[in-house]
C-alpha cells in the first residue's frame, strides 16, 4: 500500500504543477507585455499576469539613476587635478599631466584649464565601483554611466583611454614645458659677477728689488770643547 500511495502522490504533485504552468500560459497569452518598471516604483511586486521575460540583449529592465556602473569621463571639462586617482582605493585610475605655458581652456562651469592630459586611463577590470572619484571630481566630468554589461574576452579591453592627445602633440608639450621650466629656473637664479682676469705687471728696467724675508733666529748649538789632562794623568 505504501508503495502505490507514492505513486498517487507523485501523480498528484505533478498534475498541480502543471495546472500552474498552464494557468501562467494562459495568462501570458490573455495579458499584453507589460511595461518594464523599476524595482523601486510602487507596485512592481503586484505584476501578477502577463510576460515576465525580457528578450536580453534587445530588452533590458531600467535603471536606476544613483546606480554605480561604468565610468566616463568628459575629457574637455577634466582640469587633470589628480584628485580622482589619489583617493581611489584599487590605484585603477593612471594620469599623467602636463604643465601648459598658459591656460589651455575652460570647463564647462568655467574652471580654468592648465595642464594638458598626456594620459587618462582606467581600468575597469581593476574598479570596485564604490564612486568616490566622482564624488571628489570638481567639475563633475566623472561620472558613472548606465552601462553594466560591458564584459570582455580579453581583459586588456577594460582599460578604457579617455586622452585625446597624440603622441607627437605630447612630445611638443612636454618639450615646451622643459623650455618653461628651465627658462624660470635661470630668472630666480642669482646673477653672479664676472671676475674679469687681471694681467701681470710689466718687468721694469734694474734688478727687482729683493723681497724682505720673515725675520727667523736660528738657534746656536754650544760647542763643548775637551777639557785639557791634569798634569799628574798619564799621557794617552
Amino acid at each position: 500500500m505504501g508503495y502505490f500511495s507514492e505513486i498517487g502522490r507523485a501523480a498528484t504533485t505533478l498534475w498541480t504543477g502543471l495546472r500552474l504552468t498552464a494557468r501562467h500560459f494562459r495568462d501570458a497569452v490573455r495579458h499584453p507585455r507589460l511595461d518594464r518598471r523599476a524595482a523601486s516604483d510602487q507596485g512592481y511586486f503586484d505584476q501578477e499576469a502577463g510576460i515576465f521575460t525580457i528578450q536580453y540583449p534587445h530588452e533590458s529592465f531600467p535603471v536606476p539613476d544613483i546606480g554605480r556602473y561604468r565610468l566616463h569621463n568628459e575629457i574637455d571639462d577634466c582640469i587633470v587635478c589628480d584628485k580622482c586617482a589619489k583617493v581611489c582605493p584599487v590605484d585603477c585610475i593612471e594620469i599623467e599631466p602636463i604643465k601648459a605655458t598658459e591656460q589651455v581652456s575652460t570647463a564647462s562651469d568655467g574652471t580654468p584649464i592648465r595642464l594638458y592630459a598626456a594620459k587618462f586611463d582606467i581600468d575597469m577590470a581593476k574598479c570596485c565601483f564604490c564612486g568616490l572619484c566622482t564624488a571628489v571630481c570638481p567639475t563633475e566630468c566623472l561620472t558613472m554611466t548606465k552601462v553594466y554589461d560591458f564584459s570582455e574576452y580579453d581583459i586588456g579591453n577594460m582599460n578604457y583611454h579617455f586622452a585625446t592627445m597624440s603622441l607627437a602633440e605630447v612630445e611638443l608639450k612636454r618639450q615646451e614645458a622643459e623650455e618653461a621650466k628651465a627658462k624660470k629656473a635661470k630668472l630666480n637664479s642669482p646673477e653672479v659677477p664676472v671676475v674679469q682676469p687681471t694681467e701681470p705687471p710689466l718687468p721694469t728696467s734694474g734688478p727687482a728689488p729683493e723681497e724682505a724675508l720673515p725675520g727667523f733666529k736660528p738657534k746656536v748649538r754650544p760647542v763643548f770643547k775637551k777639557a785639557p789632562p791634569a798634569p799628574d794623568a798619564p799621557a794617552e
